[in-house]
């Protein structure tokens, strides 16, 4: 079997009808317990105090905000060499989904940095760049809009995408590229003495794991409303081109 196969609207439209009632489920299982256990179930930090809950949410929001990017890119770059509209919908569709995880990514690490930072927002390279993912993510989208024809817009924002990728992975490798700034190191490693307490990982790897599983969810779910609004159009298009040939073909006319 060829993965290819899954460029087909029929086969995708099949496949995702079996696959999405269990990543829902699964990730809502994820989601509710590593919630929980993380919020409810694990003590202050000496340091930081209940604030470091927040990890739950900030730290899963921000890896899917830059993956889904990457995701996006990935299917862009499928769309430019291989012509696959599905590729180029499931970009479409994941980018309203990534532009929402980057928003809470900002929002709850505004949160956690008043407390901390004793202000709302610095102007650390990892912070703006972080920024400067979501205007992408703006843009992106207010492409895909303003541009009628789809396969126009498709190449457009997959170059757009290719371009915003480079942000992307600054967000992603800030915290290698600069080690000045107020933004902490990294709470996932390789390297096991850079990680956060045990306490406080293992709920943050259930965490992860129920964003990722929401986030595919989610970007099935839009992709397959991408497929059937552009079934709907092309048959309103047909529709239409019928009722105009017949118009024209009528006797006095």
């Amino acid at each position: 079997m060829s993965l290819w196969e899954y460029a087909n609207p029929k086969k995708f439209m099949a496949t995702s009808s079996a696959v999405l009632p269990w990543v829902a489920i699964l990730s809502a299982a994820c989601l509710f317990v590593g919630l929980i256990w993380g919020f409810f179930f694990t003590p202050d930090d000496f340091r930081q105090g209940s604030t470091v809950k927040i990890i739950y949410l900030h730290v899963p929001s921000a890896l899917m905000a830059i993956n889904a990017w990457l995701m996006m890119l990935v299917c862009s770059l499928i769309w430019l060499v291989r012509r696959h509209h599905v590729s180029a919908l499931a970009a479409r569709a994941a980018a309203p989904v990534g532009m929402t995880m980057t928003l809470i990514a900002l929002a709850t690490g505004a949160i956690w940095g008043q407390p901390m930072w004793g202000t709302y927002w610095a102007w650390d390279p990892r912070l703006t760049s972080f920024l400067i993912l979501f205007l992408f993510y703006l843009g992106y989208i207010a492409l895909w809009e303003a541009i009628e024809n789809p396969d126009t817009a498709a190449d457009l924002t997959s170059v757009l995408c290719l371009v915003g990728s480079v942000f992307a992975l600054l967000s992603r490798y800030a915290v290698n590229f600069w080690n000045q700034g107020l933004h902490q190191g990294a709470s996932l490693s390789l390297d096991k003495e850079e990680n956060v307490a045990d306490v406080f990982y293992f709920p943050l790897l259930v965490s992860i794991a129920g964003f990722v599983l929401f986030f595919l969810a989610l970007v099935l779910i839009r992709t397959r409303t991408e497929i059937r609004a552009r079934r709907i159009s092309a048959l309103h298009a047909r529709r239409q081109a019928q009722a105009n040939t017949t118009h024209s073909a009528l006797p006095g006319e």
